[in-house]
């Protein structure tokens, strides 16, 4: 269990990157909130407690990698790292703009503390189960952690980086499904079913686990387990609220990609505060 002061900690830096999120996308009119906003605890639990990383060194080898599978989702990701000290606060204000770092997909060789370029669903895992093959080969220590949409998961690809995963016995790549149930089009179970989820993951030969993706004492205690099984690869389904944090924008489909109006703006923020 985390003490008292961590936890605080923790749920204060979720907050202030989920405030981060409603002005980008409100400033750029363009992006998704929903999604980031759902997984803000769990990029904030990995960046300020559970990753080995250093804001002033992108590139050093012995970092933790993480991959953004869900690409679309760079607000949670751009706020987490500018919260992080990976660039100024202030650059969060350029989100989407022309010549910006912080295109609307992740960007490795221009955005520091990328580490992969994302965007096309379905991606993120393979790429993360290479990167993890190459720690391994290379006999680094470092881990590699991958965040997954469960829309993302209706995608061939994630299965066959998962069989990959599997027959590489790669115990230093630890995934997350982030299971808000929502995508674009509606409700995940309506579009394509993936339930039930965790026992197809066990299938494939992964340790699983299945947690509140919004409590910070669930999201270490699976990290951990994780850890301590280094023989095969971790995929952990973290149930999410899409729109955690703005009572209009939680569970509502609406919010995966529409940018809030200066009203919404407003009224998100004085939730948020």
């Amino acid at each position: 269990m985390l003490d008292s002061s961590t936890l605080t900690a923790l749920h204060a830096r979720a907050n202030a990157v989920r405030q981060h999120i409603v002005r980008m996308v409100h400033r750029a009119n363009s992006g998704h909130v929903g999604g980031s906003l759902g997984a803000a605890d769990l990029l904030v639990a990995l960046y300020f407690h559970l990753m080995r990383h250093d804001p002033a060194q992108p590139g050093w080898t012995g970092r933790d990698r993480f991959i953004l599978s869900k690409g679309h989702c760079t607000p949670v990701l751009y706020a987490t790292l500018a919260e992080a000290g990976y660039f100024p606060v202030e650059e969060l204000a350029t989100f989407r703009r022309p010549g910006s770092r912080l295109q609307g997909h992740p960007y490795q060789p221009k955005t520091p503390g990328v580490d992969a370029s994302t965007g096309t669903l379905g991606l993120g895992l393979s790429t993360a189960a290479g990167m993890a093959l190459a720690g391994k080969l290379r006999g680094g220590d470092h881990f590699c952690y991958v965040l997954c949409g469960d829309g993302e998961s209706q995608e061939g690809q994630i299965w066959e980086a998962a069989l990959f995963a599997h027959k590489y016995g790669l115990g230093n790549l630890i995934a997350f499904t982030d299971r808000n149930r929502l995508q674009t089009d509606g409700n995940t179970e309506d579009v394509m079913p993936l339930e039930p989820l965790r026992a197809k993951w066990d299938a494939f030969g992964w340790q699983t686990a299945e947690i509140d993706g919004h409590d910070f004492n669930q999201i270490v205690a699976a990290v951990t387990a994780a850890k301590a099984d280094p023989s095969r690869p971790a995929m952990i389904i973290a149930n999410t609220i899409k729109g955690r944090g703005v009572s209009f924008m939680e569970n509502v489909a609406l919010w995966h990609g529409t940018p809030p109006t200066r009203e919404q703006h407003d009224l998100a923020l004085q939730e948020l505060a």
